[in-house]
């Protein structure tokens, strides 16, 4: 059986929570100073909750009908359970809401797992961006996805 999640916008109190899911995912985490400056600009934010608790989220820059996600995290202990793949319907959805038609995002092009769920909601591979990440350094592949 399948546990209720829940999605809505990022608030500012949802800050210190995904800021944690940050750290234990990435390794240059955004800091909580980067989360609050992005809220006050043009971005689509969104957080998935489980027994009333952060576990996901997922972040966009918004330009007119562009939109470039730049996170997508899911706590490691509700990794590899379809949270991230509903958690970026629910997103995409809201990017189209809002009128975004092309989406862009970077994946380390040995993040195999997130690539195929990108290429599974209708990502494409349209270039690699040479030593793009750091700790450790490697190949970012840049992804599309036109409406």
């Amino acid at each position: 059986m399948s546990e209720q999640l829940y999605f809505r916008h990022m608030q500012e109190g949802d800050i210190p929570a995904v800021t944690a899911i940050e750290q234990a995912v990435f390794s240059r985490p955004w800091t909580e100073q980067s989360f609050v400056q992005a809220l006050q600009q043009d971005t689509l934010f969104v957080v998935v909750l489980k027994d009333n608790t952060i576990i996901g989220y997922c972040g966009m820059y918004c330009s007119f009908e562009e939109g470039e996600i730049t996170n997508v995290a899911v706590m490691p202990k509700e990794q590899g359970r379809g949270t991230g793949r509903q958690m970026m319907g629910y997103f995409l959805g809201q990017a189209q809401d809002k009128g975004i038609s092309r989406i862009f995002l970077e994946v380390r092009t040995s993040n195999k797992n997130a690539i195929h769920l990108y290429e599974g909601l209708g990502f494409r591979n349209c270039g690699i961006r040479r030593n793009f990440y750091e700790n450790p350094r490697e190949d970012g592949m840049v992804m599309a996805l036109v409406y």
